[in-house]
């Protein structure tokens, strides 16, 4: 693959070629209108929310094809930095926009369950979607019986690593916890720093616990947490010191392959070391790929998953819905708004996002990128091995990353551990009391 020639710069050389067609529809369109005397009035104006500051400008060339080929219809796209507050002022405020865009974490869920937005049921675009993917988001919480968001495309959760180090030192991807550790002594021994630790930014201890933490919380796990409510602890029938002691010893482990001074790092740090070659493994997302292409655009970075459960053929890829589609429950423009979303359905159209964010298409008829980090975890996706981040079901007022980096900090498992189930404690007890 020519590098210089990225997904970007095909999905424009693409949507060139459309929308010289459908500008020309458009054309004939507007002739029309003007013999049947259709004017600006007859233009129905959609609110799109996006909450994706670094999808702007795919989303901009999107709603450019799509209105040439719809005249009658105008897209606004709002974007807003602090997308997360926003909504849910506009929600309060009973301003729904009419299509909108969120990441599939437990706040959207939250907003899911107030019943504000369209029940897709039944939809035929259900039909074209990966299971899996709208599996993630049920876990997260629809309104009872509905299906209220549409997975649009997925990142993932994994190690991301050097192809051309792997390669050079004779590595194969581990595919046990024995072989990762292995392949962590054997990197040391040959003078190259395995991780690059990025504790600075407390939010970068969550990669890897969300990744070793979805193997104990697999089954009924969060919903028994639920259950258990202020009860959770040492002696509830599950609770994190009872089902995630190994998980922060995996964690502790890995963390001790990383460079001098991991404490004082940060993100943009890791990325930068990691494209320059300094370090062989990122405990990061695909989310990072872009940044560190940014740098070093002829990197060969995969992904593997942690490879944490005993047998091989159980490993798990950590994935979430990195943009969710929901259409407003009561706007007055629903037909139109789902032509909107059809279109954003089209498989060319979802591929060609996808490839752009480096991200995975929900349709299981889009086309993924051939990008390596992303056919790298291609087959989880096929294979349906992928599941929900685990962050996402813990409450947001729980400050699980100032948790869990305190604990890579001092290396008291069981403080951080109880510290968990008491903040879990709280959160149960405040909602009963309070109904929050």
């Amino acid at each position: 693959m020519d590098n210089s020639d990225t997904p970007r710069d095909q999905y424009r050389r693409r949507r060139s070629r459309r929308l010289g067609l459908a500008a020309s529809a458009a054309v004939a369109a507007l002739l029309l209108s003007g013999c049947t005397g259709q004017g600006d009035s007859d233009v129905v104006t959609l609110d799109f929310f996006q909450f994706k500051g670094e999808a702007l400008e795919d989303f901009t060339q999107i709603i450019e094809d799509f209105e040439a080929e719809n005249p009658d219809i105008r897209v606004v796209q709002n974007q807003v930095a602090d997308a997360d507050t926003t909504i849910r002022t506009r929600l309060v405020k009973d301003d729904v926009p009419d299509v909108i865009t969120l990441n599939g974490n437990g706040g959207l869920g939250q907003l899911m369950r107030a019943g504000v937005f369209h029940d897709f049921s039944g939809d035929p675009l259900l039909d074209r979607i990966n299971p899996a993917v709208q599996d993630i988001l049920a876990d997260i919480g629809f309104a009872e019986g509905e299906v209220n968001a549409l997975g649009y495309v997925n990142n993932a959760n994994g190690v991301i690593y050097n192809r051309e180090i792997f390669e050079e030192q004779g590595l194969e991807v581990p595919e046990t916890w024995d072989e990762f550790i292995a392949v962590c002594d054997s990197l040391e021994a040959a003078g190259i720093t395995p991780f690059f630790g990025t504790l600075a930014d407390s939010w970068t201890a969550l990669p890897s616990f969300n990744a070793l933490g979805a193997y104990p919380s697999q089954g009924d796990f969060w919903d028994e947490m639920r259950a258990e409510g202020e009860n959770v602890g040492p002696n509830s029938s599950v609770s994190f010191e009872k089902d995630f002691q190994e998980v922060l010893e995996q964690q502790a482990e890995l963390f001790s392959y990383a460079q001098d001074g991991y404490r004082g790092r940060t993100y943009d740090d890791g990325n930068a070391a990691f494209a320059n070659g300094d370090v062989a493994m990122l405990m990061q997302g695909i989310w990072a790929i872009n940044p560190i292409k940014g740098i070093n655009p002829d990197i060969d970075a995969a992904i593997f998953p942690y490879p944490a459960a005993e047998n091989p053929d159980d490993r798990l890829l950590v994935s979430g819905v990195d943009v969710t589609v929901l259409i407003g429950k009561d706007t007055p423009h629903f037909d139109e708004a789902k032509r909107f979303v059809d279109y954003l359905f089209e498989a060319q159209v979802q591929g060609e996002f996808a490839a752009s964010q480096r991200m995975v298409p929900s349709l299981t008829d889009a086309q993924i990128s051939d990008d390596p980090a992303v056919q790298s975890v291609k087959p989880y996706f096929d294979e349906k091995k992928i599941t929900g981040f685990i962050d996402h079901q813990v409450p947001p007022s729980i400050p699980l990353a100032a948790i869990i980096q305190q604990f890579l900090f001092d290396g008291d498992a069981d403080a951080a551990l109880a510290t968990l189930d008491n903040e879990w404690s709280k959160v149960a007890r405040r909602t009963i009391q309070t109904g929050e």
